[in-house]
């Protein structure tokens, strides 16, 4: 099975210690922005990774223990694979079948309801 991709924000995480477990591929500074429902962030440092298939569910378990609880825990982030797509909230993980849509509408939904802007769910295809 392939590798994972994904992007993790930098800012998210309340122990950055996870992002030396992963191979950052890039990293990119975005200005924050009122349509990014962060006003306690001047920038997002946007690290794309990539995670070896033998530990996507240790850095999943990783990231949703480390992230921010302090504003309301309305942070996620997400890996994905050809086949697979592990979307991650603060201790809460879905392992996702990438063909699947209600496994999609679920995690829309707990998105949803931990006040993330459905703008960033629209991510998640289907």
């Amino acid at each position: 099975m392939t590798n994972y991709h994904g992007v993790i924000i930098e800012e998210s995480l309340e122990n950055n210690d996870v992002l030396k477990k992963v191979k950052i591929l890039t990293t990119n500074v975005e200005a924050v922005t009122q349509n990014h429902k962060t006003p306690w962030l001047l920038q997002w440092t946007l690290h794309t990774v990539e995670i070896s298939n033998a530990k996507a569910r240790e850095i999943a378990e990783a990231i949703s223990t480390s992230l921010d609880r302090t504003h309301g825990g309305s942070w996620f982030a997400d890996f994905k694979n050809d086949a697979r797509h592990y979307i991650i909230f603060r201790d809460k993980i879905y392992y996702i079948d990438r063909k699947n849509k209600e496994q999609y509408e679920e995690v829309k939904k707990h998105g949803i309801f931990l006040g993330i802007p459905k703008h960033q769910l629209v991510l998640f295809p289907l």
